[in-house]
């Protein structure tokens, strides 16, 4: 069984939250981070934001040393809070090797984002920490109404009251009850992580996934690529979330991309949920990976209990 993961203080009113950018660009995206100012300003939460995070050096918010500074300060500052990552994209991979937990583990905080964040997550989760799958700074809109679902329940874990989720059913899905640590994000940087120190011990536990702009061929070869790691041996569940603006290839793959996961997991008996609100759509509810979780799998629905 795995050994319970360190649970990061809870935030209240006077915290601090520092706002980096370890991967993209921000270019033109200074309305979105003043909105993430506000809106923790709102919960009566500071904000302080990396040196570099409006830095620009080609495709990414600064060199990675400038990034990597400002990640490690945010790691190493005691009276800061939570880490909320202002954008993904590509480039965490690149800092990982030059990040130093030692501090970090005297005063632990919260690490938030998803997609190429999802490096980051797998890091925290070797280490021993939970940690925040959830809403970035660039995912903010100018109606914050149109995102109500994934700025309340980001509220809810920041302040230690994760929601617990009923999702739709789907003729897909392939039922099931199993319970154990939730790990994953995007498969793309799941996939990435292999064979290196980021890469997560899944036995045990269950695994969300979530892509985007990719071919179905492309995630059926990560799948299989996966799995002839031993990715899937010991699993004991997968929650999919979305699958966002897929690419169509000149030859058409032939069935749904469902159809594929499940195709690709044929071997394997443990319950796949499909239609979890997240990933790279408005609609991204918070999850928090490393948390002992309770999956009930159903054609007509299917639930995730976070447990304490």
């Amino acid at each position: 069984m795995s050994s319970k993961l360190i649970q990061p203080p809870y935030l209240k009113a006077g915290d601090t939250v520092a706002i980096v950018a370890p991967s993209g660009i921000l270019k033109n995206r200074e309305r979105e981070v003043q909105q993430a100012i506000d809106l923790l300003k709102s919960w009566g939460l500071y904000s302080v934001v990396g040196t570099h995070v409006f830095s620009t050096a080609n495709h990414f918010a600064g060199t990675d040393d400038e990034r990597c500074e400002d990640m490690q300060k945010a790691l190493d500052d005691p009276s800061i809070s939570a880490i909320w990552c202002a954008r993904g994209g590509y480039g965490t991979v690149r800092i990982l090797d030059k990040l130093d937990y030692t501090k970090f583990k005297k005063n632990p905080k919260w690490l938030i984002g998803y997609s190429d964040i999802t490096a980051l997550h797998n890091q925290m989760h070797n280490n021993g920490y939970e940690s925040f799958h959830a809403l970035m700074c660039v995912s903010l809109t100018k109606d914050l109404d149109e995102i109500k679902n994934s700025i309340a329940t980001f509220k809810s874990v920041l302040f230690g009251n994760p929601t617990n989720y009923l999702l739709e059913g789907s003729s897909y899905n392939k039922a099931g009850k199993a319970s154990g640590q939730l790990v994953g994000g995007n498969l793309t940087m799941l996939h990435t992580m292999l064979g290196s120190n980021e890469s997560i011990d899944t036995a045990g536990k269950i695994l969300f996934i979530e892509e985007i702009g990719e071919y179905k061929y492309h995630i059926d070869r990560m799948l299989q690529s996966m799995k002839r790691a031993g990715y899937f041996e010991e699993l004991n569940g997968l929650i999919v979330g979305d699958m966002s603006k897929l690419r169509k290839n000149t030859t058409l793959w032939g069935t749904s991309i469902e159809q594929l996961i499940l195709d690709a997991l044929s071997e394997y008996d443990f319950p796949i949920a499909f239609n979890m609100p997240a990933g790279h759509e408005k609609d991204n509810r918070a999850l928090v990976l490393g948390r002992t979780i309770e999956l009930d799998v159903s054609k007509t629905e299917s639930s995730i209990v976070f447990k304490n």
